[in-house]
């Protein structure tokens, strides 16, 4: 599965994407700064090609997460819109996940994760 993060510390990019790695995923993140064309076209094309958007709000741009929302509801990908993301947080997300039967079309796991 293909998982676009948007938003967050690039610091822990690393981290979050040898994670996912390791869970046989790929991970693309964006950092949320809109700042030129380029920066909101890449933020689209990161949408377009996740399975899952996860959209972090605690260290983001209020209109990176408009259109990262906006895009995931044009391309009907599913979205998550969380305040913060640690590597514990990815990692239980991705094993309830990955435990549901129905795929990524589904419902994502639990409320919890809408934080």
């Amino acid at each position: 599965m293909r998982i676009g993060i948007v938003g967050g510390l690039d610091r822990n990019a690393r981290e979050l994407e040898e994670l996912t790695e390791a869970q046989g995923h790929h991970l693309e993140t964006h950092t949320g700064v809109l700042t030129g064309g380029s920066s909101v076209a890449s933020l689209r094309a990161l949408v377009v090609r996740s399975d899952l958007v996860l959209v972090l709000t605690d260290v983001n741009s209020h209109n990176a997460v408009h259109l990262a929302r906006r895009e995931a509801r044009k391309h009907h990908r599913p979205l998550r819109i969380l305040r913060r993301l640690g590597a514990s947080h990815l990692a239980a997300f991705l094993q309830a996940w990955g435990a549901s039967t129905t795929g990524p079309s589904a419902a994502l796991p639990s409320q919890r994760w809408a934080s």
